[in-house]
């Protein structure tokens, strides 16, 4: 499974950005996409995920702000109401939940300034 993440960039408090993750491959054994962040200094952390069955789940840091959506082997994380320690890299996954398989894209920047 490959995976391209899109449209990171640069800000400011309160704007929106909308991210796009292009997936590939062997895709028919994924039930479970989603993103995943890591702010300087941080661990990765979950986002938001989107099931097969298209049911969602979100960090409690960015519920009411970003939502996450799929269209065939594309996913979407749009993100509105950005503040400054949303700024991280974020990651592209897709998995097979629970025991299977966890592929990550390399990763698109996001700076929200001040």
């Amino acid at each position: 499974v490959e995976l391209v993440e899109s449209g990171g960039g640069l800000v400011q408090a309160g704007g929106s950005l909308r991210l796009s993750c292009e997936a590939s491959g062997q895709m028919f054994s994924v039930n479970e996409m989603g993103w995943y962040r890591q702010g300087p200094g941080e661990q990765r952390e979950l986002v938001a995920t989107i099931g097969s069955n298209g049911r969602t789940k979100y960090a409690n840091s960015v519920k009411g702000r970003f939502t996450i959506s799929r269209d065939a082997n594309t996913v979407y994380l749009q993100m509105n109401s950005l503040k400054p320690e949303d700024t991280a890299v974020y990651y592209c996954n897709a998995a097979q939940r629970p025991f299977g398989f966890d592929y990550f894209g390399r990763g698109t920047q996001v700076t929200v300034s001040s």
